[in-house]
């Protein structure tokens, strides 16, 4: 009976990772440049090898890379990159990150940077500075203009292998993997949004409570067998 709500309490564990990755989904729906994680589940044996019990388990977290809708802002500065690149910034600790996030502006020092305030970078690597009281332009192939001079171009990437999320929308790439430039261009006057939609992870929260509530019942019902077990063999 203790091998069944062990079993059972796996399950409930499982489903309870599944369910906080699906709130952070749902609760980002809206934020630009947002990717979307999904756990991932493994079942293993019984160390015993009793083929009658399996043990599930979240056995790690992998984000969704694919593009989000996209929407229409107006502004010049806003940017999305085509064929899912990433935009190159630095990050609070100094180190390289990446994000789709293309809600640019100018800090108090005239560098470009991010909606979360993160420095954009150039093909070089270093942070876009604008002339001061000139007006700031991209075109469609990324190239960065203050007043009448180009002064650099946006670093873009792919990334490719593990990617790790250190901030709502921020990537670096995990273990294995890495940040691969790429010549694609920009679409100007939009930004792109989460990943999930509003009622794609209201279903798949629904389904995972569900799937959730059904482990902790079965704990409740093992637990009262085992009880009746425990009461029978007292009597005799």
């Amino acid at each position: 009976m203790a091998d069944a709500i062990y079993i059972s309490m796996c399950g409930a564990v499982a489903r309870s990772e599944q369910l906080d990755s699906i709130a952070d989904n749902l609760a980002n729906t809206q934020t630009p440049g947002f990717k979307s994680s999904r756990p991932a589940f493994e079942t293993f044996m019984a160390q015993s090898g009793a083929q009658d019990k399996q043990y599930t388990a979240a056995v790690a977290t992998a984000l969704d890379l694919r593009p989000g809708p996209s929407a229409p802002t107006g502004n010049p500065l806003d940017v999305l990159p085509d064929g899912g690149a990433f935009l190159a910034v630095r990050s609070p600790d100094g180190s390289f990150a990446f994000t789709r996030d293309g809600r640019l502006t100018l800090d108090a020092e005239h560098r470009l940077v991010s909606g979360a305030g993160q420095l954009v970078l150039d093909r070089l690597g270093k942070p876009i500075q604008a002339i001061p009281d000139q007006p700031l332009g991209i075109d469609s192939q990324g190239t960065v203009s203050s007043g009448a001079f180009e002064i650099a171009k946006l670093a873009l990437v792919k990334l490719e292998g593990p990617v790790d999320r250190v901030a709502p929308s921020l990537l670096k790439p995990g273990q294995g993997g890495k940040a691969v430039p790429v010549e694609v261009g920009v679409r100007t006057g939009e930004i792109e949004l989460g990943n999930t939609t509003a009622l794609e992870a209201t279903i798949a929260m629904v389904t995972a409570q569900r799937s959730y509530e059904t482990s902790m019942q079965a704990i409740q019902t093992y637990r009262q067998l085992d009880q009746r077990a425990n009461e029978l063999g007292r009597i005799r």
